[in-house]
């Protein structure tokens, strides 16, 4: 596989920017000599093609540039977040990674040998293939991580037709799928991929020398925005009531803003209508996609709607039994310590319910986050959106609890602008949701808690 033809596209750019890394910009013209020097580091260290190398760090030139040397090389790549790094040494096993380059926060990095053998078929056909591939990781909510091994190849092939070129905000993390997504697209179309900086603290005042650290905080993100004029923020939905919440859209000059696009969970709708309301200005486009699959093409049917419409060239949908399935040939090869889950026809189940409207689907939450009440379903989604209409309620996580005779009930636990009384709070809910929701789905267990639960990559935590 060659990819001179994406590589091509930086010559014309120029002195355009790239990057916007730490507050300063890094040109195309800079980018493609920094991937040729990579290529030649990487011979100078012994790093052969085919070879599965480990990337530790996080979004920043340098690191940026290695990773298109590595697949120019034809690499197998193992990215690895810092947000991640506690599961680095399961995630290294797993994709059985030979040579790993970690990243210091100054985008110094380091070279270090492993003493692993490549003995996965998967593995072993990108080598023999001269394929380049990626080896990414889920989040393992349900059960251990599975390792999910993408051609590269493959992956790529959908960027060689130009899109609108974005100053984008580099919020998903680089060893997820959106995040890689991010930032091939953005290099793909002549964009510019911005990396928020995080705000100094008092114990660590800045200094000339002081490294740069990534901010994702929703003050640090709108001041990145404002600082440097982007366009586009790709997010959660999670981070997105946050931001609501933290009322820093009105703190900072966010008019250039033109595109929020949200996926990676269920949004509620109520968050979805308060930020149509918040940022009128701003297009709110949903997206969807999986590890497994990679990020597809969607339209949603106007801002503050969560119908969407998934698919195009190269992608089917169909809906059986209320589930999503899909087939695409830029889908995964396989999971490196699982069966396969395509079906015969290559097909794959996402386990996502959706409700239908056309062409038009509505994604209604996975069917491993169902709750289960006397054999009646409830979605989660559903009912934090509806406890997300009540006064003074600033978040909510649904999920379900055991129970003897019902199997399961919905809990809750919410975060509240200011004290109240439980009994009070659970019977103004119950209240509330008179008329909203069907008895089964009111929450019977309300616990409050003092801040939003989300992992490191802004997804709701349920408990299970």
């Amino acid at each position: 596989m060659s990819m001179d033809w994406f590589l091509e596209r930086f010559a014309p750019r120029g002195e355009a920017p790239a990057f916007i890394w730490a507050d300063r910009a890094y040109s195309y013209a800079w980018l493609a000599q920094e991937v040729e020097a990579w290529g030649q580091r990487l011979a100078q260290a012994g790093i052969a093609p085919g070879q599965v190398v480990a990337i530790h760090g996080d979004y920043s030139p340098a690191l940026s540039a290695l990773l298109l040397a590595l697949m120019a090389n034809r690499n197998i790549l193992v990215p690895i977040a810092s947000a991640s790094m506690e599961n680095q040494v399961e995630f290294s096993a797993l994709a059985q990674v030979e040579v790993a380059v970690a990243f210091a926060p100054d985008d110094s990095w380091q070279v270090s040998w492993q003493q692993q053998a490549v003995a996965h078929e998967l593995l072993l056909a990108l080598r023999q293939g001269g394929r380049p591939g990626l080896v990414l990781f889920s989040s393992g909510s349900t059960g251990k991580s599975k390792g999910i091994v993408h051609d590269l190849g493959l992956m790529l092939e959908k960027f060689r037709t130009p899109r609108p070129a974005w100053r984008t905000i580099a919020f998903l993390l680089l060893d997820h799928i959106g995040g890689m997504n991010t930032l091939l697209h953005t290099l793909a179309n002549g964009g510019t991929l911005i990396t928020p900086a995080a705000a100094p603290t008092p114990a660590a005042a800045p200094t000339p020398a002081a490294a740069p650290r990534t901010g994702r905080s929703p003050a640090e993100v709108c001041a990145a925005i404002a600082r440097h004029r982007a366009d586009l923020l790709p997010a959660s939905p999670t981070f997105l009531n946050l931001l609501l919440i933290s009322e820093a859209y009105r703190q900072h000059d966010l008019s250039s803003l033109k595109l929020i696009t949200y996926g990676t969970e269920v949004m509620p709708e109520t968050v979805l209508r308060r930020l149509a309301t918040a940022l009128p200005g701003v297009t709110l486009a949903q997206t969807y996609g999986l590890s497994e699959l990679g990020i597809l093409r969607a339209k949603s049917r106007s801002s503050d709607s969560l119908w969407v419409k998934v698919g195009g060239e190269g992608v089917e949908t169909k809906v059986v039994d209320g589930v999503l399935w899909i087939r695409t040939r830029s889908a995964m090869l396989g999971y490196l310590n699982a069966p396969s889950p395509f079906d015969a026809d290559g097909w794959f189940c996402t386990g996502d319910r959706v409700e239908q409207d056309g062409e038009f689907l509505r994604i209604l939450g996975r069917e491993s986050d169902w709750i289960n009440v006397g054999g009646a379903k409830v979605y989660p989604a559903e009912v934090e959106s509806i406890l997300l209409e009540m006064d003074g309620v600033l978040d909510a996580t649904v999920y379900g609890e055991r129970h003897p005779l019902t199997g399961q009930i919905v809990a809750a636990r919410v975060v509240l602008a200011a004290p109240e009384d439980p009994a009070s709070l659970k019977r103004r809910m119950r209240d509330h949701c008179r008329g909203r929701l069907e008895p089964y789905k009111v929450p019977v267990k309300v616990a409050v808690v003092e801040g939003p639960e989300h992992n490191a990559r802004f997804k709701k935590l349920r408990p299970r």
